[in-house]
């Protein structure tokens, strides 16, 4: 195929130019029915291309034109036997592959660090989750991958779970071992489904992590806009599976996915390939080039510290020394554990996702993002109670690296210079939590326990509920869902048991005022819980 032709474009300029009486909707007909400040603020193209199912512009719910064949292009480089287009994002994706691979009281097996959108899934399809833990990585406290020996374990104990469904990267950038992952569901004879809305750009480089699709996944849920450079919201869906069908998975998107799909999205993802079909491989050098660099000037300052692959799952002390001994060697560290020990498991990570963090210097991740901005006007993806995530792409530049590292250093000078009593109420609790060993106790995200499920996420959504005081829902069975967001990974979902570790992590989250979604009450003052279910006692 033509990787340089960009068919969804091209019509919608086509159209444009003609210039046509247009009587259809949208009612702003092109740029002349457009408000003034939202054409002085978005620009006249942007309305220009605000089009709809007209002469020559395809269906996306049944393409047959340019869609179809901007679908196929993509289908092409990421390697997959059929895409699809999103305009409802990665969300709608999820739901899709969900709904397409269990029936109602089906099994699915779900990492706890899933997405809220898997809930959604769950609730639509009335299947039954089987939680599985995640790993955590040592000394970071945030939820890693999902070991293939866990997938096997639980297939091999119920022999009911009809698919997989993974995260892989998570939004820490850490990756799953796919392969081996997809060779068990299909010894199983399922299909591996994976949420890999931040992983889109891994197919373009061999020195990354390998694509779910290239590594054997039935289908993959991509978030475009997050990592390959479309408009937010748009996201494509790969498929290519002898244990999912395709017309069942085409059948299901069309369900949740909008009968209004934006030209824009559709022209900007159809872009996006053709930037990465033509200059892929250059863009990941480029932005690899960038974060290695951020990487290093990061590690170089003092109290910050740096997620890297040189980072190990549970190890020996024999196992520490070896590795350590190893790497300055410059030797294969078997040689140095002898035959048949077991090699120190190292993460896989997005090499473009940078993961850091000053809990040394008692500076939280959601202060010290804050302090980010306000210093310096330095946004970043994300934070939790110890990091900050950033992300870079090849539309970084030299000067955004420059003014994170700068910033960083000028908030650590104005903030390792005073005393615990001079730092402020939030970071002086943090220093106390942080150097007594007991930050475990409520950092621990709650992907790494496993819930005590009383109903299905679909019972508790269409069960009766009560208010009850937030202070008095420990041992109560939740009624809606707690999600710190982002990343948007429930610490609770309908149907499970409020635990006191819950409870206690949730207040962490109200006490930072971090935004939460899920609860009807946005202040949580209050939580909506099963009416017909006693109060558990929970020790």
């Amino acid at each position: 195929m033509n990787q340089n032709s960009t068919p969804i474009l091209d019509a919608i300029e086509n159209f444009r130019n003609e210039r046509p009486a247009f009587f259809r909707i949208p009612a702003h007909r092109f740029e002349r029915g457009a408000d003034p400040r939202a054409l002085e603020v978005l620009g006249e193209r942007a309305f220009m291309s605000d089009l709809t199912e007209a002469e020559g512009l395809d269906d996306l719910h049944q393409p047959a034109g340019p869609i179809r064949e901007a679908q196929d292009l993509a289908a092409e480089i990421w390697g997959s036997d059929h895409c699809w287009f999103l305009v409802n994002g990665t969300t709608c994706g999820n739901e899709a592959m969900i709904l397409a691979s269990v029936q109602p009281g089906e099994k699915i097996l779900v990492p706890r660090n899933a997405h809220k959108s898997v809930l959604m899934g769950l609730i639509l399809s009335g299947a039954v989750p089987v939680w599985v833990n995640t790993e955590t990585v040592p000394g970071w406290n945030i939820s890693g991958e999902v070991k293939p020996e866990e997938i096997e374990k639980a297939l091999e104990r119920d022999s009911e779970i009809r698919a997989v469904f993974v995260v892989s990267p998570t939004y820490y950038g850490i990756c799953s071992n796919l392969r081996r992952i997809a060779d068990i569901c299909h010894r199983h004879g399922i299909p591996l489904l994976v949420d890999e809305a931040h992983g889109s750009h891994l197919y373009f480089s061999d020195e990354m992590p390998e694509g779910a699709i290239r590594a054997g996944a039935d289908a993959a849920a991509q978030s475009i806009h997050k990592t390959s450079g479309s408009m937010t919201q748009s996201s494509m869906l790969q498929w290519k599976s002898r244990f999912l069908s395709r017309q069942r998975l085409d059948e299901c998107l069309k369900l949740v996915m909008s009968t209004s799909p934006n030209y824009l999205l559709m022209g900007s993802l159809d872009g996006a390939r053709h930037n990465l079909a033509l200059h892929g491989g250059e863009l990941m050098s480029k932005s690899m080039a960038m974060a290695d660099i951020l990487r290093e000037e990061l590690a170089r300052i003092p109290y910050v510290d740096v997620l890297t692959t040189d980072v190990c799952y549970e190890m020996s002390g024999e196992e520490k020394i070896a590795l350590a001994t190893a790497k300055s060697a410059g030797i294969p560290v078997e040689e140095l554990l002898g035959k048949g020990k077991k090699v120190p498991e190292h993460l896989t990570l997005d090499p473009l996702r940078i993961v850091f963090s000053v809990r040394r210097a008692g500076i939280t991740g959601f202060r010290l993002q804050r302090l980010l901005y306000d210093k310096g006007r330095v946004s970043t993806e994300l934070a939790d109670f110890e990091n900050v995530v950033a992300v870079v792409t090849w539309g970084n530049n030299g000067d955004d690296i420059r003014r994170l590292v700068e910033t960083l250093k000028e908030i650590l000078r104005e903030q390792t210079g005073c005393g615990t009593e001079d730092i402020p109420r939030e970071s002086a609790e943090e220093i106390g939590s942080l150097s007594d060993g007991k930050r475990g106790d409520y950092l621990r995200h709650a992907a790494s326990v496993l819930p005590q499920v009383v109903m299905t996420p679909r019972e508790a959504f269409y069960s009766e509920k009560i208010l009850v005081k937030w202070e008095d829902a420990v041992g109560r069975v939740a009624g809606e869902s707690i999600i710190p967001y982002p990343p948007g990974i429930p610490l609770i979902c309908p149907g499970e048991v409020i635990t006191r570790e819950i409870f206690d992590i949730v207040q962490r989250y109200r006490e930072n005022r971090l935004p939460i979604h899920g609860p009807a009450d946005r202040d949580l003052e209050t939580m909506r819980v099963i009416r017909y279910r006693t109060k558990l006692d929970i020790t």
